[in-house]
């Protein structure tokens, strides 16, 4: 069980899990730019990128729950 204003274990597993959730949309700008298939100059595109990337992580992160 988390513990209201401490840094227990579970807390800092979900501050980990969204600093992770946090990096993927700059990881995945910064991969495309490297493998360079794609330049992302655009501002659009990079919005786009920035925005779909947690919604992607988060979809898969909640269709694989369920029992």
């Amino acid at each position: 069980m988390q513990k209201k204003w401490s840094l227990d274990r579970i807390t800092l597993k979900k501050i980990l899990k969204g600093a992770l959730y946090a990096v993927a949309p700059a990881a995945a700008i910064a991969a495309l730019n490297y493998i360079g298939s794609i330049k992302i100059d655009d501002p659009v595109l990079a919005s786009f990128v920035a925005w779909g990337v947690p919604v992607a992580v988060n979809a898969v992160r909640e269709w694989s729950k369920g029992e």
